[in-house]
């Protein structure tokens, strides 16, 4: 199923007051662990021909990006996810993988999968076999989210967006990052098919715009300055 994804580059101004009206309007995401959220540390895979980096620069209507996803620097929980945007809508599958399979792909090396595109393992084999996909960049920052249930309305305030390029280091404590500055703070609005009037007008703050942000395509190009 395909969700609606908006996304928003922010100021802190504009991230505090948002997040002041969410927190009394709903209810913080039962999986966050605490009142300060959680940290999110991604490590993003591309092929030999940088598709998915050139795809989200074109603005390719349709496109992948590969991805396995850690939480709070623990390899307790290790997501292995394949997110797919069409417009602006996008659907993701994820599947929590082992230590050793991580380390596989990291190597370029296939793990098992269940032989269906309904599978992100199968994903990443496929495009291991036919473009050489390998890690690329590590992308990190905080993340405090809401909840709607009502439109399966997620809210997220994203803040400290940073990139290594030290892909053998995923998974350690202490990487050394580089922060994205004026765009390390994204406000991100997800739904299924609608989200009500009473949401939309809390989210009305100045003059935020609407933007085609990509934590992927910063940090690439972040990195490729270092």
């Amino acid at each position: 199923m395909y969700r609606v994804e908006d996304k928003y580059n922010c100021s802190e101004t504009q991230l505090v007051i948002l997040q002041s009206r969410m927190e009394a309007a709903l209810r913080p995401d039962i999986n966050e662990g605490g009142p300060e959220g959680y940290s999110i540390v991604s490590l993003y895979f591309d092929d030999l021909q940088d598709s998915c980096l050139q795809d989200t620069e074109d603005g390719v209507n349709r496109r992948n990006k590969y991805r396995i996803r850690i939480y709070n620097d623990s390899l307790d929980v290790i997501k292995l996810e394949v997110k797919t945007k069409q417009d602006n809508r996008i659907q993701k599958k994820s599947k929590t993988i082992s230590q050793a399979e991580m380390e596989s792909l990291m190597r370029g090396e296939c793990i098992a999968e269940e032989n269906s595109f309904e599978d992100p393992a199968t994903l990443f084999n496929v495009a291991i076999k036919n473009g050489g996909l390998r890690p690329k960049v590590i992308v990190a920052y905080e993340r405090k989210a809401y909840v709607y249930e009502p439109g399966n309305v997620r809210i997220t305030f994203d803040r400290n967006v940073r990139a290594s390029s030290r892909v053998e280091d995923f998974g350690q404590r202490n990487i050394s990052y580089d922060f994205l500055q004026e765009y390390d703070k994204v406000l991100e609005v997800k739904y299924d098919e609608f989200i009500p009037d009473f949401l939309l007008q809390l989210l009305e703050v100045g003059n935020m715009q609407q933007s085609a942000y990509s934590k992927y395509q910063l940090c690439r190009e972040r990195m490729d300055l270092s």
